[in-house]
């Protein structure tokens, strides 16, 4: 296979040719003092306790640390056999549970799982969007999702549900019950024989059923997740391109939230700060907010293109959808990546919120924002100003108690349990702690006992994807993206907020 960049390494090694020192007017000492006295994000003791090593009930390694009694099984690792025969792609993501009902005692869910994959070998799912071998390459796009079944604390089965897409990073639930899978990738494969990249796909719990079909209305960028009002049925998503990252919302032709209804098309806009025309939100203060409106866009597929001359901070490509945004006044983002519903509210997680090396804006820890769907209020709830608040959070979830989990996806933050990326938790008072650890640290010897294909190695750097609960609050389910296993994690929740 062609090798594997890793995508913070890379954002990492070019964002010096992304940044306009002319431009980078946001410098620590001022977002300090824009800060000071606000009230920021702390880490604190969490409501749990301290962490300890656990075995997994699967293989008897201690894959985690967690807090006092609670367990986990792993499962579906890459290259274990799905169902059908096929190894289990890598690169695991945003996943969701789409389906759940009593089974005796027991729950079961149907979950479906992203796989961030490039060109790589092809998963064989029922429903494939573009099979093509680009010229000079090997593989087609190999990314796409599986689905997963989980009953009572134990795993049941994996199987593909939608192949040929590449880089499906996150998503999110329908109220039916279906998958928004996104690929977040500008790749345009059509001039020879294949087919543009950069859509968003509707997956089924039956992978029958998943048609493959891009709802080319919901956007071409580089998408991260999608979520969607149980209300309306419009759909709110982000984007993540470094500083061309703005807030989209979709209005559907076909509000009868059923499988397939957004396939039918529907308006896409773009978020705008009432009275502020481009309103930079790169350096979020905590409590800062701001009525939204929104921006219908004529082309929600146009072509990427360059932005302007004299756009703040960077020049580089932005994604079309972007570029018109912007030319209306939309707001824009550092990087938009995890969202999700809770209660009315949407969260929406700025990766790279605040300042960073040299106080280039932009280039921080992340932040995450509240969006108020009845009084249209955008505020900020939680800033990570060091990586032990938060070092880079990603997807996000809330449990049916109210209680916010982010997925880290930064360096592996060292503590007092040592290093290893983490699941915080976020209390009501908007700061952050530690509710599981990454302690992936794999011998030969101990992948051979436990039947597993991964390569050895130290991955307790790898990030934390897809995050979610079951409906009952029961289990979190989780990513850890590389070498790429999936966790089913149970205990007291009760015990605390989650």
């Amino acid at each position: 296979m062609p090798p594997v960049i890793n995508r913070r390494g890379f954002l990492a090694a070019t964002a010096g040719l992304a940044a306009t020192p002319m431009f980078a007017a946001c410098t620590r000492m001022q977002w300090q003092q824009a800060n000071a006295g606000t009230g920021g994000s702390a880490h604190v003791v969490g409501p749990y306790g301290p962490l300890a090593p656990v075995a997994d009930f699967a293989t008897n390694l201690p894959l985690l640390l967690l807090p006092e009694g609670f367990q986990y099984r792993s499962y579906s690792w890459s290259g274990d056999p799905m169902t059908n025969g096929q190894p289990a792609p890598g690169s695991h993501d945003g996943m969701g549970v789409i389906h759940a009902e009593r089974r005796g005692d027991e729950l079961e869910c149907v979950l479906v799982r992203n796989h961030e994959r490039g060109l790589a070998s092809p998963i064989a799912a029922p429903a494939q969007y573009d099979a093509q071998v680009p010229p000079g390459q090997t593989y087609p796009p190999g990314g796409g999702t599986t689905n997963l079944r989980f009953r009572g604390r134990n795993w049941l089965g994996a199987e593909p549900s939608l192949g040929g897409t590449l880089e499906n990073c996150a998503g999110g639930v329908t109220p039916w019950g279906t998958w928004l899978s996104c690929e977040e990738t500008l790749l345009d494969f059509s001039a020879h024989g294949g087919r543009r990249h950069g859509y968003v796909f509707e997956v089924r719990r039956d992978p029958a059923q998943t048609t493959g079909k891009a709802i080319v209305d919901m956007g071409r960028m580089k998408h991260e997740a999608v979520a969607v009002d149980p209300v309306t049925n419009d759909a709110y998503l982000t984007e993540d391109e470094r500083h061309r990252s703005a807030f989209y919302r979709f209005i559907p032709k076909d509000r009868s939230g059923t499988p397939g209804s957004y396939e039918a098309g529907g308006r896409l806009q773009a978020a705008r700060v009432v009275g502020r025309k481009n309103a930079d939100l790169c350096a979020p203060v905590p409590g800062e907010s701001y009525r939204l409106e929104w921006i219908d866009l004529q082309e929600p597929d146009a072509s990427p293109g360059m932005t302007p001359l004299g756009f703040p901070f960077v020049f580089g490509a932005a994604s079309g959808a972007f570029l018109e945004a912007w030319s209306k006044g939309a707001l824009r983002f550092s990087r938009g990546e995890g969202i999700c519903h809770h209660a009315g509210k949407i969260y929406l997680v700025d990766t790279g919120a605040g300042p960073g090396l040299f106080g280039r804006c932009g280039y921080g820890e992340g932040a995450v924002w509240e969006y108020d769907l009845r009084t249209e209020m955008l505020r900020v709830i939680f800033v990570a100003g060091t990586q032990l608040v938060g070092d880079n959070p990603d997807n996000v979830t809330v449990s049916a108690r109210g209680g916010m989990v982010l997925c880290e996806n930064g360096e592996p933050v060292t503590d007092e349990y040592g290093p290893g990326t983490r699941l915080l938790g976020l209390t009501a008072e908007g700061n952050s702690y530690t509710f599981a650890k990454n302690n992936l640290q794999l011998s030969p010897e101990q992948l051979l006992a436990a039947g597993k294909h991964v390569p050895p190695g130290d991955y307790r750097k790898a990030e934390w994807c897809g995050a979610c609960f079951d409906p009952a609050g029961e289990v979190l389910f989780a990513n850890i993206q590389v070498p790429g296993i999936t966790f089913a994690i149970w205990g007291p929740w009760t015990k605390g907020n989650l």
